[in-house]
């Protein structure tokens, strides 16, 4: 990269340097910006689409805000990739989800301009009204802003925290960045001239005035309030936020940086609770993106001249396809299945069925609560629902889970997509807990599957059963078992032994780390056992072998704590049985970000890691016959 294609960002190494720069340079340092995205995010992969559509956002909030002091928070962290840039992480933008390399989303950790850390949708409101409340606390004259867009919105906690903020008459501004392109007709010279009278202080001190007048009038009063709500109803589609509390303004352009500066000026001093409505195009100034924005949402490396994303080379289906083309199948065999999705339709597999079965298919938004309570209804009703989550955002239901499905013995499947570690992503995403979460909850069956076949056939036992079920399968792709087209429901709580062994060496493995469980069996002649089922244990078959062996081992790519492992210790503890037992698993820290082999290896749960820490442990048993490479 030529740095004189730069040179106005180059001297750019925090907000600060950003002020010193005239407003008038401000549309050359967005231009330049956009381009540094492009040309970084295309060698490395990551969320981009979304980061190029608030281009222009970011450089006006940084440039008419005190930022560290003032407090700027992010929604999810998608779109914060220029934030990072004008906040001193210009130059490392490309190590981002890499190991060691900078987060995939805003974190307290990495920056002080980073004033929460986020990943899960919905949040921003919430703390921004925190820290608005602790300023007004301890009488800090700062700012505060929460940045959420029209998806993140959707989510009942962003709504929970507006009726809150509302009440309480904080000051705060919550900028709603809206990239539905629904609306972007009613965007342009007219509407930004309403956001720009709207936050105007002639407006705001006549609207002030005019109440103090007003209220000592009732009849007039009234007729001027709803002349006020009938004139931003016709014009406007601000008036559930006026409800709500907030004075709303907009919409305007998101991409029109002086006119942004000027009503981020105008609003930056109004009391209360503000809402600056801001209408910008996904993908903005990248023409793949801006026409299929959500393929171009978190690409892999792509050639920014062509647009041509370089795949992976795939060697069989991920379990996601498996998990996709099972619910076609399902669909098309049994009228009762229906699917529903939380906003993930692409990442968990089911843009195929949702063009197939579409009005059997439900994307519910980023409500996972809501999606959850849904299944519930749909099945008291007689049918069968099956709920594509990912493991980390089942975690924002499990009251849901709990309440309104496990305790009415509702037959809702949960297919557990990114199950275990994830990579990129990192801490906010990896599902290291859905092993411990679901086994404590009475009427739950808990399935991990051990191969992609595996999988199938156990999403097919969990619409058979006539409780709740959950199927917990990792991101990518498995040990390459292709799945079988007949669909053969499992014996419920049974394991398979994969090998046995004379060493006394006894392996229980769960979903993904049986294959790992038998490369080391095979090298240590241990007896190694896929379980299939978290909940119900195969408890005949573990306590059976546990009479025949003298050394346990489980391992899961779950929590160690609470986990498979641990409710094989409950069961032979409760059964008064006694064997020297080494439980592996995600140890009790949180995995940072890179790529799924990093995460592995940092949670020292890929093979080498796994055998050493095997050998090691029965090594150090006294009754242990040790057997390597079969000497």
């Amino acid at each position: 990269m030529s740095t004189a294609d730069f040179a106005l960002l180059r001297s750019i190494n925090t907000p600060i340097d950003l002020r010193a720069h005239p407003e008038s340079e401000l549309g050359a340092i967005c231009s330049q910006l956009r381009d540094y995205l492009i040309r970084t995010v295309a060698t490395r992969g990551g969320h981009f689409a979304a980061g190029l559509g608030t281009v222009e956002l970011t450089v006006a909030l940084h440039y008419v805000f005190d930022t560290p002091h003032d407090r700027l928070v992010w929604d999810v962290g998608h779109q914060a990739y220029p934030h990072k840039v004008l906040t001193g992480r210009r130059d490392r933008l490309d190590s981002i989800k890499q190991g060691g390399g900078l987060a995939p989303f805003p974190a307290r950790s990495e920056s002080e301009y980073d004033t929460f850390g986020v990943g899960h949708s919905s949040t921003s409101i919430s703390a921004a009204l925190g820290m608005a409340v602790a300023a007004e606390q301890k009488k800090e004259d700062r700012k505060v802003v929460a940045v959420i867009g029209d998806g993140a919105i959707t989510g009942g906690m962003a709504w929970e925290a507006l009726l809150n903020a509302g009440a309480r008459k904080t000051n705060l501004l919550v900028v709603l960045n809206d990239n539905d392109m629904s609306i972007s007709e009613n965007v342009g010279a007219l509407s930004n001239y309403f956001a720009k009278v709207l936050s105007g202080r002639m407006y705001s001190t006549l609207r002030s005035g005019g109440k103090k007048m007003l209220k000592q009038m009732p009849t007039m009063w009234e007729l001027a309030r709803r002349s006020e709500e009938m004139m931003k109803g016709m014009v406007l589609p601000g008036t559930i936020f006026e409800e709500l509390g907030f004075n709303y303004i907009g919409p305007m352009n998101g991409h029109d940086i002086k006119e942004l500066v000027t009503t981020l000026r105008n609003m930056r001093n109004l009391k209360g609770p503000q809402l600056l409505h801001v209408a910008t195009t996904k993908g903005k100034g990248y023409e793949p993106a801006e026409k299929d924005p959500i393929k171009w949402h978190g690409p892999g490396p792509f050639d920014p001249a062509s647009g041509t994303i370089f795949k992976e080379k795939s060697t069989g289906p991920s379990y996601s396809q498996v998990f996709g083309q099972w619910l076609c199948d399902m669909a098309a065999s049994d009228e009762r299945i229906v699917g529903i999705t939380p906003a993930m339709r692409e990442g968990s597999g089911l843009v195929e069925y949702s063009k197939k079965f579409p009005t059997r298919y439900f994307d519910v938004a980023i409500a996972e609560q809501h999606a959850v309570t849904f299944a519930a209804g749909l099945a008291c009703e007689g049918l069968r629902p099956v709920v594509a989550i990912y493991s980390t955002f089942l975690q924002r239901a499990y009251d849901q889970l709990i309440h309104d499905v496990a305790l009415q013995k509702l037959p809702v499947v949960f297919a557990l997509d990114r199950a275990g570690l994830v990579g990129g992503d990192g801490a906010t995403h990896q599902g290291s807990y859905d092993h411990s979460f679901l086994r404590c909850i009475p009427n739950m069956t808990v399935m991990a599957p051990a191969d992609e076949n595996e999988c199938r056939q156990m999403l097919f036992t969990a619409t058979t059963l006539d409780g709740p079920s959950a199927v917990r399968y990792p991101r990518g792709q498995g040990p390459g078992i292709a799945p079988v087209a007949e669909m053969t429901a499992l014996p419920v709580g049974k394991a398979q032994i994969r090998r046995m062994g004379s060493s006394g060496l006894l392996i229980l493995a769960f979903g993904s780390m049986v294959r790992p469980a038998e490369i080391i069996g095979e090298r240590l002649d241990a007896t190694v056992v896929n379980m299939r089922f978290v909940k119900p244990l195969d408890e005949e078959l573990a306590l059976r072998l546990s009479e025949t062996h003298t050394g346990l081992v489980t391992i899961e790519e779950n929590a160690v704590a609470g986990g498979a492992g641990s409710a094989v210790l409950e069961l032979l503890a409760n059964c008064g049985r006694s064997l020297p037992s080494l439980t592996l698993g995600i140890p009790d820290q949180f995995v940072e970000h890179g790529s799924r082999e990093d995460c592995l290896l940092a949670a020292e749960l890929d093979l080498a890691s796994i055998e050493s820490a095997v050998r090691r442990w029965w090594e150090h048993q006294p009754a242990a016959k040790v057997m390597v490479n079969g000497t």
